[in-house]
């Protein structure tokens, strides 16, 4: 089985067969020189109308329980959320989302900015705030230096909302590993959206 979660930038690919991702260029990649079935997720709709033209590949779109997530919903959530029967999803990427599952249900989620946005941020502020964060902060204690007090304000209280659901936490997204130290338990996920999307697959008998 070879599913692709298609973003504005790459194709991500995983091959079930052999275990592996990889990903190619969204602006070099010629999806039709794939021959072999695909499963997809796409949040760019620039090259929708190509997939469509392709008989391998398959849009999971479709497969959806809409009555479960709302309409303007990311598939990437969606698929990401169908992966977990109890937790708190937290993907972060470009933007870092965060989505609340309870009993397999979607409860809802909220956008937060992701960790470039919000340096970026601070950085026109004043270029005194222009730090790295510190992702080692103590988050049981108030900051009494700039960097924490950035780091804090930032991601320290977005750590604290997702750890306050008392739900195990799931990281993924390319930023995940780096939040990781703000979470005393989570689970480091990089493929979650891939596990989401095979049980879509199941789900609609397309396997």
């Amino acid at each position: 089985m070879l599913l692709c979660d298609i973003g504005n930038t790459s194709f991500h690919f995983y091959d079930d067969t052999q275990g592996r991702d990889y990903r190619e260029d969204a602006a070099a990649f010629d999806p039709a020189g794939v021959t072999l079935p695909v499963y997809y997720i796409n949040v760019n709709a620039s090259l929708q109308s190509r997939l469509e033209m392709l008989e391998n590949w398959t849009d999971l779109r479709p497969c959806i329980n809409w009555h479960d997530y709302y309409a303007t919903m990311g598939i990437d959530r969606v698929a990401a959320c169908e992966a977990v029967e109890e937790g708190v999803i937290v993907d972060a990427g470009s933007a870092i989302t965060v989505d609340v599952v309870r009993g397999g249900r979607f409860q809802g989620g909220f956008i937060y900015p992701g960790v470039s946005a919000l340096a970026e941020t601070y950085h026109r502020i004043s270029p005194r705030l222009d730090s790295s964060f510190n992702f080692d902060m103590q988050l049981d204690k108030m900051p009494k230096n700039t960097r924490d007090a950035i780091s804090y304000g930032a991601l320290g209280l977005l750590a604290k909302e997702v750890s306050g659901y008392g739900l195990p936490v799931y990281l993924t997204g390319g930023d995940a590993s780096l939040l990781m130290p703000l979470f005393s338990t989570p689970n480091y996920e990089p493929l979650l959206l891939f596990s989401g999307m095979k049980k879509i697959i199941q789900k609609a008998g397309l396997c």
